[in-house]
């Protein structure tokens, strides 16, 4: 089965001084969504963003903000994200001491929910939250840091989701996140992901090449 190849650029590779250009030009070129990273220095070894700069982004696009909370604990913060525009939240399963309940939160307050696997983390994981979730975020390499590899090991972990989400009937984004590139791209798709995340590839070359590397990405 042929499935629309959605991009997520992660702003994570934007240029910070001017970020509200930025995603207005990601948008321009043609992303389907907007992937924003949230680190904590606590859950990974990064600080980035908070809900204010999510909220003072929102203005810059009608896109689909794709938030992913690497922060520990989480559940406290998950009404002030979604306040601050989320449209999609997505969850580590070590980032809180009840993920279903976490998902089931997520979901009370009107947006979509999405759930984490760490590179570590089995896809078995999923086993009791696949009727409740509508994304899932194979993580091909250790969150904290853009520009690193792709781990090949977890191509078999994403074909393994898209057998439990076929299974499953029901209509869950498969998303990839790490090392996506031109090269990674194709093979992440052939697996089963139908949205990409890509931080470096989508902002090479500055805002003349954003369409370019965007239509790259989806195998354009």
């Amino acid at each position: 089965m042929t499935r629309p190849i959605l991009i997520s650029p992660s702003i994570l590779s934007a240029d910070f001084a001017r970020l509200g250009e930025e995603v207005r030009a990601i948008d321009q070129a043609g992303c389907d969504w907007v992937h924003i990273d949230v680190m904590d220095g606590h859950f990974v070894p990064n600080i980035t963003i908070g809900p204010n700069v999510v909220k003072a982004l929102r203005p810059h696009t009608q896109k689909t903000f794709d938030v992913h909370l690497m922060i520990s604990p989480v559940d406290q913060y998950l009404e002030a994200f979604v306040a601050a525009g989320s449209d999609i939240i997505t969850v580590h399963p070590e980032a809180g001491p009840h993920i279903h309940r976490t998902v089931q939160h997520i979901k009370s307050l009107g947006v979509k929910a999405g759930v984490v696997l760490n590179p570590g983390t089995p896809a078995k994981m999923l086993d009791y939250l696949i009727d409740d979730v509508d994304l899932i975020l194979v993580m091909s390499v250790n969150p904290g840091f853009g520009g690193q590899s792709f781990i090949e090991n977890q191509l078999r972990k994403i074909e393994a989701c898209r057998r439990m989400i076929d299974k499953s009937g029901r209509a869950i984004h498969l998303q990839v996140d790490g090392g996506i590139d031109f090269t990674t791209a194709p093979k992440a798709i052939a697996a089963g992901a139908d949205v990409l995340v890509a931080g470096t590839a989508t902002f090479r070359g500055g805002a003349p090449a954003y369409a370019d590397n965007i239509r790259k990405l989806r195998g354009g």
